[in-house]
């Protein structure tokens, strides 16, 4: 199945449990994968066979801005709005890292993955 994917779309954002998390924020990076039938895309070279890039993007970014204790709760409401986006997404795999958590020791990212078939 062909695969559109935006990876490495970098945010800061202010997630955490903690409320110090919630002041200083931190950096996080969304990766995201979707299955879908873009043929008729790639014949007529037109954008409605496919999936929209920049509407994948401005998601992420939206909800990447509004504050969780979370980041899984992040990525269930991204994931509601893609699958939103079209009938013809097979699936969706999306992945949220937090970079350098605050764990009290060197950790490079923390992350959360979620992945739902149609």
């Amino acid at each position: 199945m062909p695969l559109i994917a935006l990876e490495g779309m970098e945010f800061y954002a202010f997630h955490g449990y903690f409320i110090e998390e919630n002041v200083i924020g931190g950096r996080y990076l969304v990766d995201v994968y979707i299955e879908t039938n873009f043929v008729e895309a790639a014949e007529k070279d037109e954008l409605l066979g496919t999936i929209d890039y920049s509407e994948v993007y401005s998601i992420c970014k939206k909800e990447m801005l509004i504050p969780s204790k979370l980041i899984e709760h992040v990525g269930n409401r991204i994931m509601e709005r893609l699958i939103a986006l079209s009938k013809k997404i097979k699936s969706i795999k999306l992945r949220i890292s937090k970079l350098q958590p605050p764990l009290g020791g060197q950790v490079k990212r923390s992350f959360i993955e979620i992945e739902k078939k149609f």
